[in-house]
């Protein structure tokens, strides 16, 4: 069903690839990656459809992760380069377009962007009831409960009406009385959440969760399947092995350090489970920013647990340099090169960076006799082309990792010449 719902999405995806590749055109006008009015006639004419479903389609590939978007570019995504040979990759572009369902239809006009927030956090709520239903469910009773969970997200948010026009509080002693008149403070008005509501069903039913007419919904088994998903990631979530899952990233990172390789990544599943994809890649890559070199690694660890939804957000930090090398070795991965050989991509200067901040890692964090170790992987053939590169790339914790080397090392003579770098750098002399 979902390789099914996504055909023509696939279909004009890969016409763009073909079309539209390097030195054959362009497909974009706005700097945005949406098609230009030219590109779209042109694909609706060889395509066979109009063009306003042309740029429909083109929508839906974009949302499922058929084509990714980087700046004023598009590009195949990898699901699309996937398509033939994984079933689970058409899977997952179709729940990466189920999770986008907000955009995927314009939402009404006149409503305020809080009340359009309220009814998109209230929707999985009214979805796990039609999965629970297993049938068609009147839209009136959906719109029932709609209206109790925006009353619930009101009510922990405390929120209370203000209007200036409303008479001055009345004394205590009339209280009671004018309590028993008033209405719920929290409660919502399902009058203005029916127009809402129709909207997030029309949504869900174009990225085909579900079916609509006006007096009922009902979830397609695809959709069905979906919301067993979610709540099995939630159920996965709160069996967080480490008990990390409410910690903030550099926390949890932290809470992860110790673990093994395979306990660790059951962990970052577990945190980013109970996480919109989005905000959580934003927080790894704070905590990636931070002063402790091991939670950077860490992060690029966590992320590549999240896998292609983490590409533009990964290649947005390239132009950071403590980032740059983590970031290359994690887009050389997602791309299909072999771990053991990822560090390839990674220029000289670039690779000397990477190995005094592992350093600064080990330092921090590990055994002296680990720091030794870790000299044998440079890629320096000698100690002193290693210390002068080392001092070259200008890393921040240069001085500290060849102090904590030299101290460490049992070789007199060569924690001497490390002792001598550290001293030239520190005093900037050569």
């Amino acid at each position: 069903m979902a390789r099914s719902h996504l055909a023509w999405a696939a279909r004009v995806a890969r016409w763009a690839d073909t079309a539209l590749g390097p030195g054959r055109g362009a497909a974009t006008a706005d700097g945005k990656a949406t098609l230009s009015a030219a590109t779209a006639e042109r694909a609706a004419a060889e395509l066979g459809l109009t063009a306003a479903r042309v740029r429909a389609e083109w929508d839906t590939a974009r949302l499922a992760g058929l084509v990714e978007v980087h700046g004023g570019s598009a590009r195949p995504g990898w699901r699309l380069r996937a398509w033939d040979r994984d079933d689970s990759a058409v899977l997952r572009g179709w729940v990466a377009l189920f999770d986008a369902w907000s955009l995927a239809c314009p939402e009404p006009g006149g409503h305020e962007a809080a009340a359009v927030a309220e009814v998109v956090s209230a929707m999985p709520q009214v979805l796990s009831f039609l999965q629970l239903s297993a049938g068609p469910v009147p839209v009136e009773q959906l719109l029932d409960l709609l209206r109790q969970r925006v009353t619930e997200l009101r009510t922990e948010r405390c929120e209370v009406p203000y209007d200036p026009r409303l008479e001055p509080v009345r004394p205590l002693a009339a209280a009671p009385a004018a309590a028993a008149l008033a209405p719920e403070p929290h409660s919502a008005d399902a009058g203005a959440l029916a127009p809402l509501l129709d909207w997030a069903l029309r949504a869900l039913a174009s990225v085909g969760a579900l079916t609509y007419g006006a007096p009922q919904a009902t979830l397609t088994p695809l959709g069905s399947w979906a919301v067993w998903v979610k709540l099995e990631q939630i159920c996965v979530a709160a069996q967080s092995p480490a008990g990390n899952i409410e910690q903030a990233a550099e926390d949890m990172l932290r809470g992860c350090a110790q673990l093994r390789p395979n306990a660790a990544r059951a962990e970052y599943r577990a945190w980013l489970a109970a996480r919109p994809v989005g905000s959580a890649v934003t927080e790894l890559l704070g905590a990636a920013r931070g002063e402790d070199a091991l939670l950077r690694g860490l992060a690029f660890e966590a992320l590549r647990v999240v896998g292609g939804p983490a590409e533009p957000e990964v290649r947005a930090v390239l132009d950071e340099p403590a980032l740059r090398p983590y970031a290359l070795l994690w887009l050389a991965e997602h791309d299909g090169v072999d771990p053991e050989d990822a560090h390839e991509v990674l220029t000289r200067e670039e690779a000397t960076w990477l190995w005094v901040d592992t350093a600064a890692a080990v330092t921090d964090h590990g055994e002296s006799a680990m720091l030794v170790r870790h000299l044998e992987s440079a890629l320096q053939p000698t100690v002193p082309a290693l210390l002068d590169e080392v001092r070259a790339v200008g890393h921040p914790r240069t001085v500290q990792v060849l102090v904590a080397l030299a101290a460490a090392h049992p070789d007199p003579a060569l924690a001497k010449a490390v002792r001598r770098a550290a001293f030239q750098v520190h005093t900037g002399g050569v």
